[in-house]
This record gives C-alpha cells, structure tokens and sequence, in this order.
C-alpha cells in the first residue's frame, strides 16, 4: 500500500464526513426524524468495508492461531456482573455544566477548564460530579429494582464469566485467549469526531490468559507488537502509528501496564487500540462474586491458580475512520484532451477494500459487451465482493470506482469480443491499464486480496 499523502489538517474530517454519506459508507441516523445524537448507520459500501475488517481481524486472531479461539456474549447482562468487575462504583467521567449556556462537557477535556467551549462565558462551570457511562434498562414487563439490566460498556466481561466454560469445552490451558466481536454502549457526555466516539459503537477484543508466574511484560510486548503489524497489514502506515505508555498514576485500578497505540487522525493524535496487562483482578472479583472458582488445574505444580490476562481491545469503528483517513487523496489529474481535474480516491488495501472488482462493459447498448461483463460478473462474485456498472461515460465510473476505494477495474471492449478475449484492467492508484485473460485476473485476486 502507497502511503498516505494527505496531510494531518482538520478540513480533512469534513471531506471524509461528506465523502461517507455521498458513497453510502456513513449516514446519520435517524436523519429524516432530525438525526440522533452520536449514532450513525453504515450504508452498503461502509458495511462491507466494516466486515472487511472485522474479518481480517478474526482470521488472523482466531482462525490462524492455535492458541485462541471465540464466543459471542450476551449484550444484556445484570448488575452483578458489573457490581464485580467495578463498573457500577469506577466506570465514571468528571461532569461539568455550564451555567450560562447549559451545555454539558467532560471536565478532563476542556482545554480551558474555566473557559466554556461553546458560549465563550468564564467561571461558568459548576462543581464537577463523577457520571456514570452505563446504560441502564429493565428486563421484563416490570420495571423494578429486580429487573434492572445494564447495555454492556465492553465485551470483556462476557469472557471473563464464560472462562471455566470455555476451558471445559474447549481443552485449552493456559497460555490460551477467548475473542470476541461485538456491540457495546457509553453514555458519553460529549460524543465526538464522527464516528471516532460515540455511544454505540464495535468493538474487538480478546482475553488472553497465562500462568500467574508467566513473564507477563514479554507477553505483553509481544502482543503488542502483533497489533502493530496487523494494523499494518490492512493498509495503516507506519507513519501515522505511535505508542503511548500510561504512566503508573494513571493506570486503571486493574491495570499493571497498559499501552496504547495511536493513530493521527485529522483532529490529533488519539488513542486506537489499547493492550493493558490487566492481572488476576477479574477473574479474581467474579469468582469471589459468584462464589464459583474461576481456576485451571496446573499439571506442573498440581496446584489450582488464577491466570492472569494481557487485553488488546480495539474499537472497529475507530479502525473503519483510521482507513479512511489514512487512504483518502486529492489529486489533479489530466485527461485524454489535456484538461485537468481533481480525482478524490481511496487508497485502501485490497484486503479490506469494500469492493475488490468493478465490472465495466465500454458500452451499455453494445449486447454483446454487456452480456460478457455480465458472464465475468457472475462468475467473480461467487468469490469477491465485485461491482457491475454500465451507466454513464467510462471515466466517470473510474472515478466512482476511485472515491469507494476499488484497486481495480475491468473494462470490457470490443477487443474483448472480436480478437483475443481480454479485457482492460484499470490499476486505482497508479491508473495505469494493461490487458489479460480471464485466468490472470483471477490470479491477481488470489494474490492481492488474502
């Protein structure tokens, strides 16, 4: 993947944000009832492109090690749960009201803790008071105290609770991980960013447990370091990558070490994904909790212990903005008469762009070029996510092809049906184009995109 050209300036997030509704990656939601406050939709290109991602991840997290394997936990769960894990007493951000302007912020990002943000007013902010970021419900037809659930705000409990099943079932011992995708909800005080912060959002996650006498600071390096070259793998430069240590003061209360790696995105450099070396806390808290025992038998000691957990935990929707900001280009580019134009691509990587293939015919009223692309059509998508498109003139759909991220496209033309059988293929970044046969296209698609 060609590095990312596109400088770190703010008016970026704007062209991404208009970008992502006019391509169908992002909506807002609920935008014919006036939009909903930090939630957000993904259309048919960001729904793809988010699979895409979370199925790279769980290929490379789960199918291709040994040593991991995956569950999906319940999204409801009581309030013991969270009482034992220290959510309900610690999961909590500073809040501040602004008296002038009854706008509500974080006290811990304010630049300007006597400045109000919004209205400008000075000295307008109450005591700060700790809030709450967890969703509370009621299951049942009764809302009582007994009924009261809560909207998970992570996915590591359900792995934490479902640890001895998991042993059980699976004859894992430690060294082993449990992995999971799936929903989780805040109650943020200031969503932000797009979809960088929101109150629904996905999140990746993975638990992996070992012997409390283990070397946990290698482990934790070493994972680390495998988060690096994931995000790598996709299509992330280096350049835009950074680790930021957590100073001891700072640790949460379970943490013993805990790393972030940072992304530069349009609007500073934040956190993207964190692994923290998290100790026995949990499982700890959960097996005093439940009264059940939350231990493996160790054959080298013959002695019951509580692993220890080093957690990568990464949110999906912060790697989907990651891509697109490190892939978004602008460029002037001069076509066949010499005039010059602006060409807004996606440089993603085949591995997780949306669409792999557009399918061209030169001419939509042309039957013969149009049944040949769609006979390619058919046969690419029992394997690809591909894309047919007769409308309009040829340069317009490459460019169409360009703005959703597309590495390549097919044109077929009459040399295809009256000489050789080849077609043209359209290379996204470079545009450069070279003709092959139907067996070298799916060649290079065997190659490129796994």
């Amino acid at each position: 993947m060609p590095e990312s050209s596109v400088p770190n300036d703010p008016s970026l997030m704007e062209k991404i944000v208009n970008l992502s509704k006019r391509r169908g990656f992002v909506f807002p939601s609920a935008e014919i009832y006036g939009g909903f406050r930090s939630t957000y939709d993904y259309g048919p290109i960001g729904v793809q492109l988010l699979r895409n991602v979370k199925d790279a991840w769980w290929r490379a997290m789960v199918q291709m090690r040994d040593d991991v394997v995956g569950i999906d936990a319940a999204i409801l769960s009581p309030p013991a749960i969270w009482e034992a894990s220290g959510h309900l007493e610690n999961f909590t951000d500073p809040l501040v009201d602004c008296r002038q302007c009854r706008e509500r912020f974080r006290e811990d990002q304010l630049v300007d803790p006597t400045t109000c943000p919004n209205c400008g007013g000075t000295g307008t902010f109450t005591e700060a008071r700790q809030f709450n970021l967890m969703f509370k419900t009621h299951a049942g037809p009764v809302e009582s105290d007994a009924a009261v659930a809560y909207l998970r705000p992570e996915t590591a409990q359900g792995m934490f609770v479902n640890f001895s099943n998991v042993l059980q079932t699976s004859r894992k011992k430690p060294p082993f991980g449990i992995a999971q995708i799936g929903k989780s909800f805040r109650n943020e005080i200031t969503p932000r960013n797009f979809i960088f912060r929101s109150r629904e959002f996905e999140q990746m996650e993975m638990e992996y447990f070992i012997h409390p006498d283990a070397d946990w600071l290698a482990c934790h390096e070493e994972w680390l370091r495998w988060c690096q070259d994931w995000l790598q793998s996709i299509g992330l430069p280096a350049s835009h990558l950074s680790l930021h240590e957590h100073p001891k003061e700072k640790l949460a209360f379970y943490s013993r070490r805990t790393v972030d790696i940072m992304f530069r995105y349009p609007f500073g450099v934040q956190e993207l994904w964190g692994i923290a070396a998290r100790s026995d806390y949990d499982l700890k808290q959960h097996q005093q909790h439940s009264g059940v025992p939350q231990v493996y038998f160790d054959e080298a000691t013959k002695q019951k212990v509580v692993p220890h957990v080093i957690e990568p935990a990464v949110g999906v929707d912060r790697i989907l903005l990651a891509i697109l900001c490190a892939g978004y280009a602008e460029e002037d580019v001069t076509d066949d008469k010499g005039n010059v134009e602006k060409r807004t691509v996606l440089r993603l990587s085949p591995r997780i762009a949306p669409v792999k293939v557009a399918v061209l015919p030169l001419l939509k009223n042309k039957e013969a070029l149009v049944a040949r692309a769609r006979e390619l059509h058919a046969k690419l998508k029992r394997n690809y996510a591909v894309f047919y498109d007769e409308g309009g003139a040829i340069g317009r759909r490459y460019r169409r092809q360009d703005e959703i991220g597309t590495p390549w496209c097919v044109t077929i033309d009459f040399e295809t049906i009256e000489k050789d059988g080849t077609f043209t293929l359209r290379e996204r970044d470079s545009m450069q184009q070279r003709r092959l046969t139907e067996a070298e296209l799916f060649q290079l698609l065997a190659e490129q995109v796994y």
